[in-house]
């Protein structure tokens, strides 16, 4: 019996949507890089591209736990000698909220040439709609532990 190594033409991708009004950052984001990975297929295989694409909405009705809030602080560097520019959570959520979900989701790919390739099928959107309806996205939903503890 040999491996199966998929080839591209086997590997057919789905669309999935996921709302994260009132879930957990991280909580999400490990589920859709899951989904973007390719690890939740059996036809996974760590050096193909095997994920399918994930549509985040409701990014500005996200939350973190504790005092994480306060104090989470996002870096960039504009390239230039002092580019050093720091912003809060607090703020970068007032300003571009879908780019904390984004952070947080490639930051859980691969940091090499196939996980920037993962990261260009994540779009994450501000409300609830999204210009992908022809692509027929598969709503899913998040096994979030916390939530369930809450309610039982």
């Amino acid at each position: 019996m040999s491996t199966f190594i998929p080839r591209p033409q086997d590997i057919t991708r789905k669309w999935y949507v996921l709302d994260a009004s009132g879930k957990t950052l991280g909580r999400l984001a490990t589920e859709a890089a899951r989904v973007l990975t390719g690890k939740n297929s059996p036809q996974y295989t760590p050096y193909i591209d095997t994920g399918d694409h994930v549509i985040v909405l409701n990014a500005e009705k996200v939350r973190l736990s504790g005092l994480k809030s306060q104090q989470k602080m996002y870096r960039r560097y504009t390239g230039f000698p002092g580019g050093m520019r720091e912003e809060s959570f607090v703020r970068l959520m007032a300003r571009r909220p879908d780019r904390v979900v984004e952070q947080a989701i490639t930051g859980m790919l691969p940091k090499n040439k196939m996980g920037r390739q993962m990261a260009t099928k994540l779009k994450v959107y501000r409300g609830d709609t999204h210009p992908h309806e022809a692509q027929k996205p598969i709503a899913m939903t998040l096994n979030d532990s916390a939530t369930a503890k809450k309610t039982s």
